[in-house]
């Protein structure tokens, strides 16, 4: 075909357009960018560290020594122990973290104990509480319920920011004011055993230690004896002042079991007997010159029932806090029922009882009870430096807050009561709550000689104080630096300019399309006004949008989704028998033809409604109903014996529903052979390491099993690589022979039209076993990493995917394309969360993002967990490349006048363009929306990670269409450049002979 001038104008006007897309979604980014990173700021900080300052009141004047910063340890702990009036409680800590240990495990839940399971596996500990010689707390942990954000919450008493999450796999050096600096500014020396994350956070500050990989999920035994192998010979050394026991397994065991596991109890054992070997060797026998030493036992976060963790339930901030060897009669803490601090309470608890500053941007309060064994003025001085590092930190948020005005300035005592209130200012309310605890204060201490019979003046100033100290915590708590509403608001603003410039490309696509179907003869009947289907479609995007200002909504978003996709589907089967109704009156045989494309519409929707109801039952998602049964409890009840069934069979029938469907093509080729039999290949391994290693899933990953799963990486990778970049080169030499009795069969006897064809055949057939080799490729790689429940939601996905692409080829014109690819993506969606997936971060399934990995990387292991997360939308997108094959492309080579660009950009449009615009919209609403809810009680609870997921989202779609588009230009190309070289060697031949 010549290239006039009039194609030359039109090819540059799709390039232009294709140039535009990049730009538009370019500036997209850039949009999102800028939001992000003014939206989630890092938590205002004070810079520097707590020092002598810090034993002064801050409404003195400051006369800090400047030489105070050249003492040396000795002589700093001394001036400490001098300017605090608190002797130091003890001479030794060892801190032991036990990786996601919920309190509710050792302390029970609702004033009730433990199950008696957990009680016989924690004998030692349950005795030490029974007799008082353990304070144990629910320490609430904030979200994101990750372990680097809690340890820095608990050695330094300041909330991060949100973000921490992303941070938690790429830490780095703690530089804001924390305990472990204090206690080396005094000469202390330390060592750490465990997780790895405390060399990150505190690089070169320990004497000894011995790191491990936290994110190894999968090693739940040698990643704690690494700890205890060292427990022995460091309990009997003096060269040390803080030891750091950090165990994962526990964690690592509910990652892979759950909180039921069958390891759980033995893991409580293990942690249990390390308990019980401190105690007795460091902390029973104290009549030595080492000095006293107290034993915390802490853990980062809980967890959930399938053993995750990130998101701010119950399950999952319920940490624990637990104070081993105080040195007082503390029987009475087992008559209280106030069991509940915050985790930051543990900074300033341990920086009083050990005579260093409290850091300085802790938020925290001292946990009172640890500290009975102190006299009265002295539980005061502890109480007052809590107050003045708090009133301190208020002064630097809060510029107009001045607290030298009378104690009495807005203080309001109700009437026959001697409770009072403050009103006013938030500056107000702080003052008058701090100068009210001060001078309360100060009055008891005049009363030197007569001090002891003024125990209800001692309880109104310790009641005035944490009236101060808990009003100040919480608001802190929740303060975040003040947000650049200007700047979000260019982001969103860039935001919304590229969704709707890119709708407006889709309107363009749109207009194109529809007007080379009016060209078509075949396509006379066709209307212009939009079905209900179509209406419907736009109808999810309004819905959904204004469902996303409901927290609730936001929860449990998946109820939406599945009556989305069910609905449509419904819709398109009545749309399918009212085409066959409204075409009775033509012929016979027409009508006969149409009777039969309508009956395998309507199969293929049965299939997409049984697989969807079945994948809606499988999970109980969301949040708040998940403790309803589901089909997934309902078989991990029966056993793992059905589980595995269940997962060996679904392996087999996707090998073989992937085989026949590729035979559809009709082709007995050598390279579609070859094809075939890789993929068989690929599976049969995979059946192969369902066997054999699925049942030790609990034991670290040996050898053999890191080996297969990583040939079948390699084996999946190589199949899906060289069919779609080898495949085009050989299309050529047998799509014509395959052509007369394949789906892609020419119906024309025209030479000059079969000529014109011959292009858009070859493409569409070599699209087909490209996008097959996709789908088969990705369904194979989730069998392996997915949990073993999740198997047959893949093969349900499969199915779904393939029922979709029948029903697309026999709809013909019958749709509009948009309308197809946007349900197609529906399904997507909806399977992502019957899966098991939500809006939480706690459902990210971390375990599998370690199988086949050897050592940890966090590459390769942010890739897997990537891949399981968004298995279902991205395993849709893919299949774009087989939908442009199968898709009725007739109105697009009806025209000789088109170019073959021309005809590439149609087929690619809505494929590509549908799922950018429909995830354009979501995100740029949701982004809207954020902003909206900056201020709510749950938007870093629920909004907030919700608006990760719309991110992660947007780069799902972005790498999958990035595929697809690559994967259809490139094959385009290659068969132009065949096609020249045809016509040129025709040509000298012609002219030679």
């Amino acid at each position: 075909m010549p290239f006039t001038g009039q194609g030359n104008q039109s090819s540059l006007v799709y390039f232009l357009l294709i140039r535009s897309l990049l730009v538009l979604l370019a500036l997209q980014m850039v949009g999102l960018s800028i939001f992000v990173f003014g939206f989630f700021p890092v938590k205002p900080a004070l810079s520097g560290v707590s020092g002598p300052e810090s034993y002064r009141s801050p409404t003195s004047p400051s006369n800090q020594n400047q030489s105070e910063k050249d003492l040396s340890s000795n002589q700093r702990r001394s001036l400490y122990q001098e300017l605090s009036g608190i002797p130091p409680s003890f001479d030794r800590l060892i801190l032991m973290v036990i990786d996601g240990l919920p309190a509710e495990f050792v302390l029970g839940k609702d004033g009730k104990p433990p199950c008696k399971t957990l009680m016989e596996a924690m004998p030692y500990t349950q005795s030490l509480l029974s007799t008082g010689m353990a304070v144990g707390y629910h320490a609430k942990a904030a979200p994101p319920t990750v372990t680097m954000p809690r340890l820095k919450a608990m050695v330094s008493g300041a909330i991060g920011g949100f973000l921490d999450v992303a941070f938690n796999f790429n830490t780095q050096a703690l530089l804001d004011d924390n305990l472990l600096d204090q206690f080396f500014k005094i000469g202390w020396k330390m060592v750490m055993l465990g997780d790895e994350t405390w060399l990150k956070l505190f690089p070169g500050l320990f004497l000894r230690h011995d790191g491990v990989s936290s994110f190894f999920v999968k090693d739940t035994v040698q990643v704690d004896q690494n700890v205890s192998r060292h427990l022995p010979n460091e309990l009997i050394k003096h060269d040390w002042d803080l030891l750091i026991l950090h165990y994962l397994g526990l964690d690592h065991v509910g990652h892979i079991g759950g909180r039921n596991s069958l390891l759980m109890a033995p893991k409580l054992k293990e942690m249990d007997d390390v308990v019980k070997m401190i105690h007795t060797s460091s902390i029973l026998n104290q009549a030595n010159n080492n000095g006293h030493t107290l034993l915390v036992v802490v853990s980062d976060h809980g967890m959930t029932e399938n053993g995750n963790h990130g998101g701010s339930s119950y399950e999952e901030t319920d940490s624990l806090a637990l104070f081993i060897g105080l040195k007082s009669d503390v029987s009475d803490y087992l008559l209280s029922k106030d069991h509940t601090v915050f985790q930051v309470d543990i900074a300033p608890t341990l920086a009083l009882l050990f005579g260093v500053p409290i850091p300085k941007n802790n938020v925290g309060v001292l946990i009172s009870r640890t500290f009975w064994h102190l006299t009265d003025d002295q539980q005061l001085r502890a109480l007052e430096l809590n107050s003045w590092q708090l009133l301190r930190l208020l002064e630097a948020q809060l510029p107009g807050l001045s607290c030298g005005s009378s104690p009495y300035d807005g203080l309001i005592y109700e009437q026959g009561s001697r409770i009072s209130k403050c009103n006013g200012s938030l500056e107000k309310v702080f003052c008058c709550l701090y100068m009210h605890a001060a001078f309360l204060h100060s009055s008891w201490m005049s009363k030197e000689v007569s001090r002891s019979t003024y125990r209800e003046e001692y309880s109104a100033v310790v009641a005035a104080y944490h009236e101060f100290l808990r009003t100040a915590s919480e608001w802190l708590s929740r303060r975040a630096s003040d947000r650049p509403v200007n700047l979000l608001a260019f982001g969103i603003a860039a935001m919304l300019l590229s969704t709707l410039l890119l709708l407006g490309l889709i309107f363009f696509i749109c207009k194109e399309v529809y007007v080379g179907e009016k060209q078509n003869p075949s396509d006379l009947k066709k209307t212009s006004w939009w079905h209900l289907d179509e209406a419907f479609c736009v109808g999810v995007i309004l819905i959904l949008v204004l469902s996303m200002g409901s927290s609730s909504m936001v929860e449990e978003e998946q109820y939406l989704w599945h009556f989305f996709s069910c609905t449509l589907n419904f819709l398109f089967m009545r749309k399918a028998i009212q085409s066959v109704q409204g075409g009775r009156a033509g012929k016979n045989f027409s009508l006969l033809k149409e009777k039969n494309r309508t009956g395998f519409q309507i199969g293929s929707i049965f299939m997409l409604l049984i697989s969807g109801r079945v994948m809606r039952g499988w999970h109980q998602g969301g949040v708040n109903w998940t403790n309803l049964p589901d089909i997934s409890k309902w078989l991990e009840q029966a056993g793992s014996d059905h589980v595995k069934s269940i997962q060996l069979f679904s392996g087999l029938l996707v090998i073989i529903l992937s085989l026949a469907s590729l035979f559809i093509v009709g082709s007995n080729t050598k390279f579609v052979l070859v094809v075939g039999f890789s993929s068989l290949m690929s599976g049969l391994l995979v059946i192969l390491h369902l066997i054999k290693h699925q049942d030790s899933m609990f034991a670290p990953s040996s050898y053999s099993a890191t080996l297969l799963v990583q040939t079948i990486y390699a084996l999946v990778g190589t199949v899906t690589l060289g069919t779609s970049v080898a495949l085009p080169w050989f299309t050529t030499s047998w799509i014509y022979n395959a052509s007369s009795n394949s789906i892609f069969h020419i119906s024309t006897s025209n030479p000059n039209e079969l000529r014109h064809k011959s292009l858009l055949l070859e493409l569409r057939s070599a699209l087909f076993v490209i996008g097959w080799t996709y789908i088969v490729s990705w369904c194979l790689l989730q069998l392996v990493l997915q949990q073993p429940i999740n198997s047959m939601p893949i093969l349900l996905l499969l199915v779904q995917v393939l029922a979709s692409m029948i029903y697309s080829f026999y709809s013909g014109l019958h749709h509009k394309q948009w309308v197809e690819v946007a349900a197609i993506y529906y399904l997507g969606i909806a399977g992502h969360f019957a899966l098991g997936n939500s809006n939480s971060l706690a459902t990210i399934d971390v375990a599998g993002a370690f199988i086949g990995i050897s050592s940890h990387s966090t590459v390769l292991s942010g890739v897997l967990m990537f891949m399981i997360t968004y298995a279902s939308p991205m395993l849709v997108i893919l299949s774009m490349v087989m939908y442009i094959s199968v898709k009725d492309s007739s109105h697009l080579s009806f025209s000789l006048n088109l170019e073959s660009g021309q005809i590439l950009l149609r087929m690619l449009g809505f494929p590509c363009l549908v799922p950018l615009g429909l995830n354009s919209i979501l995100l740029t609403a949701y982004t809207f929306i954020l902003l909206l809810m900056r201020n709510h009680l749950f938007v870093w609870s629920v909004f907030s990670p919700k608006y990760l997921y719309v991110c992660a989202s947007t780069i799902c779609v972005y790498t999958g269409v990035f595929v697809v588009a690559a994967t259809t230009i490139y094959t385009h190309l290659v068969l132009l450049l065949q096609k020249r070289m045809r016509i040129s060697a025709h040509a000298a031949n012609h002219k030679h002979f």
